[in-house]
């Protein structure tokens, strides 16, 4: 990948589900570019796509979907490739945060075991040596008595440090991009705004591109670069943050807006 060339460029993403309608696709003509260290908020309502794009991008959509249009990723096309091909890049190069922690999360393993996985396939690590990797990233993540933790389970941790542990996963291979999709949506909102924060610090320590992925413009309005708006499978306003918020040109943006303001307002009464 030449200096001037995107780390994720997407262009004319188009996703149908099996059993649906070609007119009724998920995704339509959906198209941009991420640079390595930038932070992208993709936002939009519930259903408007912006799951359906990540899911596209880690090759993880169901059986029998039809993808059309290209993915590129340092410059190889990810939509032609089978899961064999998808397998070393999905965690290692490109990390996944999902919405929620507790599905995210295998219950009846230990959070140890799960940490070392990803650091034992995609780095060739020794046991001993990704325990100690994972000690490292539950640190790094604001894990309390890290190493005392790798030998619990799940279900003994809050909502807001199982999505800690997640992120840690995500970031365990040093991947280039992480996907964060609505990673608050299960939290309290008490967590909510530290969970962001990490992400942020992360992104800016590590030098990852961050796609931070949120139904609500608010969360993304103080993290990303760059902004683009989802509504019905396709991207309807897309430009430098600071533009969306302060200057939107499209109608839906400007209702979001609108919305996110009045709610604001409520809250201050």
């Amino acid at each position: 990948m030449s200096p001037a060339e995107p780390l994720l460029s997407v262009r004319d993403l188009r996703v149908v589900f099996p059993g649906t309608a070609e007119s009724d696709a998920a995704v339509k003509g959906v198209s941009f570019d991420m640079t390595a260290g930038e932070t992208l908020g993709l936002v939009g309502e519930s259903g408007s796509g912006k799951s359906t794009v990540c899911l596209a991008v880690m090759g993880l959509l169901p059986r029998g979907t039809t993808v059309t249009g290209s993915i590129l990723f340092r410059g190889r096309d990810l939509v032609p490739l089978r899961d064999a091909a998808l397998r070393p890049i999905r965690g290692k190069e490109i990390g996944l945060v999902y919405q929620d922690p507790l599905g995210a999360l295998n219950p009846v393993r230990t959070i140890g075991s799960q940490l070392r996985e990803p650091l034992r396939l995609h780095l060739g690590l020794s046991r001993a040596a990704a325990d100690e990797r994972a000690v490292e990233l539950l640190e790094r993540v604001g894990i309390p008595a890290a190493r005392s933790k790798l030998g619990s389970y799940p279900h003994e941790f809050s909502g807001g440090m199982r999505q800690r542990v997640v992120i840690a996963m995500a970031i365990s291979c040093s991947p280039a991009l992480l996907i964060a999709d609505e990673p608050t949506t299960a939290l309290d909102v008490s967590v909510q705004a530290q969970v962001l924060d990490l992400l942020q610090d992360l992104s800016s320590d590590l030098g990852l591109a961050l796609m931070l992925v949120s139904h609500d413009l608010s969360v993304v309005a103080g993290l990303s670069d760059t902004t683009a708006v989802m509504r019905f499978g396709e991207i309807v306003e897309q430009a430098d943050s600071e533009a969306v918020f302060t200057a939107p040109q499209h109608p839906y943006t400007r209702a979001l807006l609108a919305s996110v303001r009045a709610l604001e307002s409520e809250g201050t009464r």
